[in-house]
Formats: C-alpha cells, sequence, structure tokens
C-alpha cells in the first residue's frame, strides 16, 4: 500500500503547468575532534572569562609540580578546578576536602579529554576569611609539633645588659620603649635591629634579623615589636617562616606585637608575649625597677628609723640632770680620747714599720740594681778589651819580626840564587833579538843583533862571523867592534 502524499495533488497541479522545482538538499560538514573542541572551548571562555563559583571542594589533589586539581560541587552538580602553581603560592590557607569556598576564574576546556573545568585565579572560604583560616590551621599545626609547649619556653634573665629589639627604625614602637627603658633602667643597653614589619620581604627580614642577633653574642634577649594592625598587617608575624626562626632561638624571645586584644602566631611560639611594646618595656626592666622601689622604700625607712631613735635620744637627754649629762658626755668625751690615741700609736706603729719594710725592699731593690748595672758590666768589658788589645799587640809584633826575619833569609837565599849575582863575578848574558838566552852558538847567526847583560848595565851587537870551538870571535857594536867570547 503507498502511503498518501498530501501534498501530491499540489504537486501534479504545479507539473500540469510545466514548472518543476527541485527540492535543497543541506550540505554536510565534518568537524575534527580537536577543532570542535578548540572552538567550544573559545566560545566558552569568551561567555564565561571571569566569573565566581561556590561549591565544597572534593578529591583535593596538590601535585608535584605545585598545581593544584580538585572537584568543586554541590548537592547537584560538580566542576573540576585546576589551579595552577603560580596561584596557589598566593593562598593565605591551606585548601582541604570539605572545605565551603568561593572561586573565582575562567570557565576553559580541556582538550586532551574534552572535559569543561574551571581555571582559578583566586579562592577564599565562606564564612571565615582566607588570613583567618591560614592562622588557625597554622596555628593547629605548630600547636600539635609542641612549638606552643611551656616546657620549652626559656625563662628571661633578671638583669640583662643588653637587649636586641626587632621593629621598624622609623615608628612609635621604638621610641616609646626606649623612654620606658631609659626612665626605669637607664643602664640598659638597646641593640636596634631594623626591620619592615609588614608586606612580603617582612618574613624574611624577621628570620635574619633573629639569626643575627643570636650570631652577636652582644645581646641577652630579644624583643620583636610592632604596632597594632588589622589581620592583614600583622600578616608577617603569623607566618610560618618567623614562627619557626622563633623557636629555633637560642635567646629568650619576647613577643610584643598589636595591642593587649592581637595575638599572633609570634606570641604563641615566644618565651614570653607582652600585651604592648611598652609593656614588654616595663617586664624587661621588672626586677630591676622593683630593686630600685624596694631600695627606696627602705632608705625611707632607714631614715624614719633614724629620727625616731634621734628623738627617744633627745627625750632621754632631756629627762636627766645637766650635771650628770655633763658627766656622761666628759666620760664618753676622755673614752673618744684614748680611743683615739691608741688608735693613733697603732697608726705611727704600722707607719713605721711599714717604713723600714719599704726602706729595706728599696735596699734589696738597689743592690740587685748595681748588680745588673749596665755600667759595670761596661767597666768590665772595657777591661777585658784592654787587656785583649794589648796582648793582640805583642802577637802581632812577634809575627812582625818573625816574618822579617824569614823574608830576610828568603832575599838572601833568593840572592844568592839568583843568576844576576853571577854577573858580579864578570860573567855576561847574551840574549836574542827576541829575548831568547844564548845557550849555543846553533842559536845565532851572520848579522843577528844580540844583546849583552853586564852586571851594571847592557849592550847591543852584531854578529859578524860564527865559528865553532873557536875561542875567539869579532863582533860590532854600537861603540865599536869589539871581541868577545
Amino acid at each position: 500500500m503507498i502511503p498518501h502524499d498530501p501534498f501530491a495533488s499540489e504537486h501534479d497541479e504545479t507539473s500540469q503547468l510545466g514548472l518543476r522545482f527541485e527540492e535543497p538538499r543541506p550540505s554536510r560538514r565534518i568537524w575534527p575532534v580537536r577543532e570542535l573542541v578548540s572552538q567550544v572551548r573559545e566560545l566558552v571562555e569568551q561567555e564565561y572569562g571571569d566569573i565566581w563559583v561556590e561549591g565544597e571542594i572534593s578529591n583535593y589533589r596538590p601535585a608535584p609540580s605545585g598545581h593544584v586539581y580538585f572537584t568543586l560541587k554541590d548537592a547537584e552538580a560538580q566542576l573540576p578546578i585546576v589551579l595552577f602553581r603560580r596561584q596557589a603560592v598566593l593562598l593565605r590557607f591551606r585548601p582541604e576536602d570539605g572545605l565551603h569556598v568561593l572561586v573565582r576564574g575562567r570557565v576553559s576546556v580541556y582538550e586532551q579529554r574534552g572535559q569543561m573545568q574551571l581555571v582559578a585565579e583566586t579562592m577564599e572560604p565562606v564564612g571565615a576569611g582566607s588570613l583567618q583560616l591560614a592562622f588557625e590551621q597554622l596555628k593547629e599545626r605548630l600547636r600539635v609539633e609542641g612549638l606552643f609547649d611551656a616546657e620549652r619556653k626559656k625563662p628571661l634573665p633578671m638583669f640583662p645588659r643588653t637587649v636586641g629589639i626587632i621593629t621598624s627604625p622609623t615608628g612609635a614602637v621604638i621610641r616609646d620603649f626606649l623612654n620606658i627603658v631609659n626612665r626605669r633602667h637607664s643602664g640598659l643597653n638597646v641593640l636596634l635591629s631594623p626591620v619592615s614589619v609588614q608586606g612580603e620581604s617582612a618574613p624574611a627580614e624577621i628570620e635574619a634579623a633573629l639569626s643575627e642577633l643570636n650570631a652577636t653574642k652582644l645581646v641577652d634577649l630579644i624583643v620583636l615589636a610592632r604596632g597594632g594592625g588589622s589581620l592583614e598587617d600583622l600578616a608577617a608575624f603569623n607566618s610560618e617562616q618567623v614562627a619557626r626562626a622563633i623557636a629555633a632561638s637560642p635567646l629568650p624571645v619576647v613577643s610584643a606585637i598589636g595591642h593587649e586584644t592581637d595575638f599572633t602566631i609570634a606570641d604563641f611560639v615566644a618565651d614570653l608575649r607582652a600585651p604592648t611594646p611598652s609593656a614588654a618595656a616595663e617586664l624587661i626592666t621588672e626586677a630591676q625597677h622593683k630593686i630600685a622601689e624596694r631600695l627606696a622604700t627602705q632608705t625611707h625607712r632607714l631614715e624614719r628609723a633614724a629620727r625616731f631613735q634621734l628623738l627617744q635620744a633627745r627625750q632621754r637627754l632631756t629627762h636627766l640632770p645637766l650635771s650628770r649629762i655633763e658627766s656622761r658626755v666628759t666620760t664618753l668625751l676622755l673614752r673618744l680620747e684614748q680611743r683615739l690615741d691608741d688608735a693613733s700609736q697603732r697608726l705611727d706603729a704600722a707607719v713605721l714599720n711599714q717604713l723600714r719594710r719599704s726602706q729595706n725592699r728599696i735596699a734589696e731593690l738597689a743592690a740587685g740594681v748595681l748588680h745588673y748595672d749596665p755600667r759595670q758590666k761596661l767597666a768590665h768589658a772595657r777591661a777585658h778589651l784592654a787587656d785583649f788589645r794589648a796582648r793582640l799587640n805583642r802577637s802581632l809584633e812577634r809575627l812582625i819580626e818573625s816574618s822579617s826575619a824569614r823574608l830576610g833569609a828568603f832575599d838572601a837565599r833568593l840572592h844568592s840564587l839568583s843568576p844576576l849575582a853571577v854577573l858580579d863575578r864578570g860573567y855576561a848574558l847574551v840574549l836574542s833579538a827576541e829575548g831568547a838566552l844564548i845557550r849555543s852558538t846553533a842559536q845565532i847567526g851572520s848579522s843577528d843583533r844580540l844583546t849583552t847583560r853586564l852586571a851594571d848595565g847592557s849592550f847591543t851587537s852584531r854578529v859578524e862571523s860564527v865559528s865553532s870551538g873557536a875561542p875567539h870571535a869579532t863582533t860590532t857594536g854600537k861603540r865599536g867592534k869589539r871581541s868577545s867570547k
């Protein structure tokens, strides 16, 4: 059975008129998954780029990278949340499962899973501020660790000589502290370690100041002080970094932060909490101030007792007869004079004994000085030097005489062995032109120039002829012809 087409008659009529229409076919677009998810992500981020979402934290998972992942849910739905490390480190409290929070961020799509998520920028708890929650969480954690226990609190020294104070150098805190110290204990030294008491750098500066004051060994205790302020202003003193630095301090630490109603983590960790910086100055100087007050009280009581005794003595004197008073006064004066005489005699004897001992000591010292007098040693040295000089002169004379005698003997012996002495007996030395001694006729030739040395001089001659074994030879010299052997 062919189903009835309600538009069949109309179609037939149109055909009868000669007109023909074709129904349009819809075009089909095929989306890649990545492109579709990416476009959806862009649309979602444009539409929900900055929103606040309220819910309960569930499945809280901090990653090793520092990012934080959790699910925000209510009774009917849930939304994955990612809080990247850069924003997570700025949180002032520690998120945990079951905590009701407000999260601000932008809705996005995690393309790898095709999952919608909220990329969080900030987060704060509902019903309690983030700073207050962070304060309570850190306080409970440090309490469990035992940092607040009374057993670990160190006692303050009763009479400190130097106090180190960590505070701002320009605030009213340091002025008030110094005024009270000067008024109650002017001998107390104060060493200021200037720091920032609020801001991001404050915890690190306070920790460094605590470490430096402990390392100097100049102070007996440390005061951590600042004026009052809001919870945000006191955030540095509620940081774990400052709390652990206080707990690690070998020196006692007094916290004097804010007003009487302000409590910080540093107050619980410190060895003593002062309600205000001025109260800290009073607590530190309390023992010294109490001693001064007690001394003033005792002085006042002593003065009153002395006046009372004097008054009683005057009353007793008024009831005594004048003669009896004079007798007592005279007796008293005589006794005093006698005691004065005895004391004078003992003093004179003591002075004489001391004078004798001093004289003996001076004599001993003088003898010792004379014994070691350098002038005497110098005189002895000079005498020894003169003796050595005389002995040296005698030795030199004997040595010179002995050397002269030996030299004369050597000279006579040398003279006796000298060939020149032979010349005195009529002999002569014949030398060639080169200065060589002529020992044989074989060394000379005709026309050679010869030098003949006699005892009293020398002369030059020329050889005319040479004959071996001949008894006579004729030569011609500068003075004429002479015959020579």
